[in-house]
């Protein structure tokens, strides 16, 4: 119970400081949508069953038996019914004052439980010739028939589960099939291959002063000769850069001529890549 001071300071208002503002030195006791919750709410209310701790779940009366009967290493066919029967009620009335609900499957099997107790405390006839049977037989059948199945259940849930411990994955491979056009090649990159060329031509360059003759009709025959096998043939390949630079000229128009002449074709498998220079399909 709150005194009249507790009341009096709970009810008081934040004291500001001396700037006017509230203390905000404090740790606040939660954020709430960003904004820190410095005061619990006066209305707030926490229900007793909101939280709930479960030591032990047991599945049914016949897994609370097995449970008691392991515990202490007991012998399933020899169980000792007073000893078990003890155990079992303080754990219904336990349930009983926790959740009543649950505690009627498990009446059941206390009642039989008293029951087996009762037969095995009865005198038995002398006058009966007959043997009489266990009253836990029927017990120990059902508790050993729910130890296999309840192994065979953790046996199965330990097995790898698709979409839990494996995850199909499936790839659509396209039937489409993608034709790829070589660039066309341009002026620019056939002259820029011509300046390689005669740079090292240049490096072979010699100052004998003789009479050349070079025909432009023969360089083209060589350059067909050259290409006759109907394949690739590297631009660099047709040109002898120890003609020096008359011989690669007239090499380049020889190969111009053909080229206008639809009888050669360069070509070149991207941009920037090298050139190749090959017979067209009716010349070949």
């Amino acid at each position: 119970m709150s005194t009249p001071e507790q009341s009096e300071a709970e009810a008081a208002p934040a004291v500001p400081d001396a700037a006017g503002a509230p203390d905000m030195d404090a740790a606040p006791l939660a954020i709430v949508r960003g904004a820190p919750l410095l005061k619990l709410p006066e209305d707030l209310y926490i229900p007793p069953d909101a939280l709930e701790v479960f030591l032990d779940a047991f599945e049914g009366p016949l897994d609370l038996l097995l449970y008691l009967i392991r515990r202490q290493n007991l012998d399933i066919l020899d169980i000792p019914i007073a000893q078990i029967t003890s155990q079992y009620m303080e754990y219904v009335e336990l349930m009983k004052e926790l959740r009543l609900e649950l505690a009627a499957e498990y009446l059941v099997m206390a009642a039989m439980l008293c029951e087996i107790k009762s037969r095995m405390l009865l005198p038995r006839p002398e006058t009966s010739e007959e043997e009489h049977a266990d009253p836990r037989a029927e017990l120990v059948r059902r508790l050993m028939e729910y130890e296999r199945f309840k192994q065979a259940a953790q046996d199965l849930d330990g097995l790898p589960r698709e979409g839990r411990d494996n995850f199909p994955v499936a790839a659509e491979v396209s039937s489409e099939h993608i034709r790829r056009i070589p660039p066309t090649v341009e002026l620019g990159e056939v002259l820029a291959a011509l300046r390689d060329v005669m740079r090292r031509a240049d490096l072979f360059t010699s100052h004998r002063v003789e009479r050349e003759s070079l025909s432009l009709r023969e360089r083209m025959s060589r350059v067909l000769a050259l290409v006759q096998h109907g394949g690739f043939l590297p631009f660099e390949a047709l040109f002898d850069v120890t003609e020096g630079r008359a011989g690669v000229v007239v090499s380049f128009l020889a190969i111009l001529e053909l080229v206008k002449a639809a009888t050669l074709e360069l070509v070149q498998a991207e941009a920037y890549a090298p050139i190749h220079v090959r017979l067209r399909s009716g010349e070949a």
